[in-house]
């Protein structure tokens, strides 16, 4: 495993580990994560099976901004208001994919996307624009605040990013849109009334 700082030299690094369908475990502004390129199949089934989970739920995406998240999946009008008023942060939502890339993301209903508000994670997606993000440890055991926790416990990482112990937020709020409804999938620190405020 490679461990690098979130300067020039570790950003670089990180990037060529990306494009080397490697696996990173990254800071974010919520917990550790663990991510690839999101159209390299190979290197998510490794994330599957280094979390020890089951290949049936998708992993969400992060992106660098709304931009890059709207090549992926579609925007209804509730989600672009959303997005405008918390991202970056720790809100979550689940969109339909685009038609278009369904046979780069075998997936034909939605993704969750994000755009997470950490200095660290944002240098590195504006290099790669989208990276797989899900939180860096075996299923159903806790999150990650600590480089050090990620190295021990997960030892088949290729690269980790060392940002410091996180301060973290608390979880994201994941959202998920039903005949136009907001339907919270999963309470964070963003509460339903904030959502429902933006709308």
């Amino acid at each position: 495993m490679d461990i690098v700082r979130c300067d020039d030299q570790g950003i670089s690094q990180i990037v060529e580990a990306y494009e080397d369908g490697r696996i990173i475990a990254f800071p974010t502004d919520t917990v550790y994560g663990l991510g690839c390129n999101p159209l390299n199949k190979d290197s998510i089934s490794r994330i599957y099976d280094i979390k020890k989970r089951s290949g049936k739920k998708r992993f969400p995406i992060l992106g660098f901004s709304k931009k890059e998240l709207e090549k992926i999946v579609e925007f209804n009008s509730k989600a672009e208001k959303i997005s405008e008023k918390f991202w970056p942060g720790q809100v979550t939502l689940l969109l339909p994919i685009r038609k278009e890339i369904t046979k780069q993301i075998e997936n034909d209903g939605k993704l969750a996307v994000r755009v997470p508000n950490n200095e660290c994670v944002l240098s590195i997606l504006k290099q790669c624009k989208l990276i797989i993000g899900t939180s860096a440890n075996i299923s159903g055991e806790e999150s990650i605040l600590d480089p050090k926790e990620c190295k021990m416990r997960l030892p088949e990482i290729d690269i980790l990013v060392d940002g410091g112990e996180i301060k973290s937020y608390g979880e994201s709020t994941i959202i998920d849109f039903v005949d136009d409804e907001i339907k919270i999938i999963r309470k964070g620190s963003v509460s339903k009334d904030e959502i429902e405020e933006s709308l």
